[in-house]
């Protein structure tokens, strides 16, 4: 063993002299990249929590914050029976699961948070993911061949648009936003195909409007396609009981495929699901690559998040307290002088147009006590830049009262 070498090796890795000659030209040219998005004023910033995810959090550098920028939507992220249910599973059951299921098996936490998926949101069966992005990409992956036509709206999330890249279907049509008329021309102009998937977020994230479900789910009808909806933003959101953009508009049950997470309003962990047909979960189970190649969902996680969606059936108030506080902010939103964009969900975007601005914005309502994002591109088209606030049950008027003033003061310098 040459052990001068091997030091003289480390040395010069620890002085950053490691690496061929195109990995130090790719870094400057990405720290290049990094200086350019600095001076525009667009270089994100990612701020440490110090205390569990709630309305105020204390955040590293900057103490006690109100958060409106979290997809807590109902306060359960730090609930104390669900925070319970996740330590009891970590006894239980372990830290993870070690394989995939179809190699090392799966855990009870995941068949009793399945079946109760499935029957919240009244479908056959139900199967869970790492991520919905994962929920995404296998159910589409796994649905798409070359007689496949994939019709998807332009402001779906991006994990559904990387779906439809990796599925490589036969054809894909990505229609205007909410255009029912261009959706309909295109599923009749479609030919002869096997299968017609269509596919929409029910809650669209960056907007906080509502997929046209009814319309949507009368075109699939008549045109014999299969309709997906993600409703990420929906569920815990949206209806009566808060299963959903399909229970808000009175069609609970009626959607072939719901695809969402677990990471918004049922306590925030993590994790994806794929609710639908017990034939289509048994297939996506035996194939789908996500399911195949990747670990399952850690059981702590699927025990907290089942206490969670308890949580939701047992205590239909949580709904109305998010309800009205998503209708006071607005208000009060309005009272100042501020329009934000319309919409019936908990998300209340603000346009502010340039991403800089958004950004400054966002930077200064949080030296105020307010931690709320600024959105810009490319997550949004150049221009539209927006502050995206995101209403929670947990939050007090108080809260809202600061975040109003926050904001108020900062479009007034920067907007």
């Amino acid at each position: 063993m040459n052990v001068s070498g091997e030091a003289g090796t480390r040395e010069a890795r620890s002085a950053g002299g490691s690496g061929s000659n195109g990995a130090v030209r790719l870094d400057r040219e990405l720290q290049a990249e990094l200086d350019r998005m600095r001076t525009a004023g667009t270089l994100k910033a990612f701020r440490v929590l110090e205390s569990p995810q709630g309305p105020e959090v204390r955040l590293k550098g900057h103490g006690e914050v109100v958060v409106l920028s979290s997809n807590d939507y109902l306060g359960l992220a730090n609930h104390p029976a669900v925070v319970e249910a996740g330590i009891e599973a970590l006894r239980r059951y372990g830290a993870g699961t070690a394989s995939v299921r179809f190699i090392c098996g799966l855990f009870e936490p995941h068949l009793a948070l399945e079946a109760d998926l499935a029957a919240f949101l009244g479908t056959d069966s139900a199967l869970t993911y790492v991520s919905c992005w994962n929920a995404n990409h296998a159910v589409l992956d796994a649905l798409c061949d070359e007689r496949t036509h994939v019709f998807s709206d332009e402001l779906n999330h991006a994990s559904i648009i990387d779906a439809m890249r990796l599925a490589r279907p036969g054809a894909k049509t990505v229609f205007p936003h909410s255009d029912m008329a261009g959706l309909e021309q295109a599923l009749a102009g479609a030919g002869e195909v096997s299968r017609k998937l269509v596919v929409t977020d029910g809650v669209f994230s960056m907007e906080g409007d509502l997929a046209r479900l009814p319309e949507l789910v009368e075109l699939a009808r008549r045109h014999e396609a299969v309709l997906i909806v993600d409703d990420s933003h929906g569920l815990g959101v949206m209806g009566e009981t808060g299963r959903g953009t399909a229970e808000h508009f009175g069609l609970h049950g009626q959607v072939d495929i719901v695809t969402g997470t677990l990471g918004k309003a049922l306590g925030g962990a993590a994790g994806g699901f794929i609710a639908g047909s017990r034939a289509l979960c048994s297939v996506l189970e035996q194939r789908s690559r996500p399911q195949l190649f990747s670990n399952g969902l850690p059981p702590t996680v699927a025990a907290g998040a089942r206490q969670a969606l308890r949580e939701l059936r047992d205590d239909p108030g949580l709904i109305g307290r998010l309800r009205s506080n998503t209708a006071e902010f607005r208000a009060r939103l309005e009272e100042a002088g501020i329009a934000p964009v319309a919409g019936e969900s908990a998300i209340v975007p603000v346009i502010v147009g340039e991403t800089a601005a958004a950004i400054a914005i966002s930077a200064e309502m949080l030296e105020a006590g307010v931690f709320v994002t600024g959105f810009g591109y490319p997550v949004v088209p150049e221009g539209t830049a927006r502050v995206r606030a995101q209403m929670s049950a947990a939050l007090e008027p108080e809260h809202l009262e600061r975040a109003v003033a926050a904001l108020g003061t900062a479009i007034a310098r920067h907007g």
